[in-house]
């Protein structure tokens, strides 16, 4: 049985918040919330999400230094981000690129236009750690049949 996906929104902005998630209701997700940088570090380690909505104005930590943090570590780099943010200038993206998010999308949000994305992300995620699966499990035969000779 394939575990439910997780959707973590990182926003200080309380009407923000219901927003996004009034607009993920119909995606099959559990959705955790948090409220600045610090708190998001702390929900992704008991959360576990799959997905980040991500804030980039937030207090305590940046939503480019939560991500940045979270692509620095072995443990939560796979964690996809989209960063969520009214900032649209050239420079915020770039940032937002060195920082290691995944996608943006800037406020005001599309209702389409963020299901679409967060399923995309959602897809990407489970693919890539089927694979990683598949990965381990073929190292493990390689292991237990000993070296291939020709």
């Amino acid at each position: 049985m394939t575990q439910r996906s997780k959707i973590l929104i990182a926003d200080d902005n309380q009407p923000n918040v219901e927003l996004l998630e009034a607009y993920l209701a119909d995606v099959d997700c559990d959705i955790a919330v948090a409220a600045d940088g610090q708190e998001t570090l702390e929900k992704v380690a008991s959360f576990e999400p799959d997905v980040i909505l991500l804030d980039v104005m937030m207090p305590r930590l940046s939503g480019f230094e939560v991500c940045q943090k979270l692509k620095a570590k072995p443990e939560t780099r796979r964690i996809m981000v989209l960063m969520v943010t009214a900032l649209n200038e050239l420079g915020d993206i770039e940032r937002a690129v060195a920082a290691g998010t995944d996608d943006f999308l800037s406020k005001p949000v599309n209702k389409i236009e963020l299901v679409k994305r967060v399923e995309n992300m959602l897809k990407i995620r489970h693919i890539t750690d089927e694979v990683e699966r598949l990965q381990r499990y073929i190292q493990e035969m390689e292991d237990l049949s000993g070296p291939v000779t020709r």
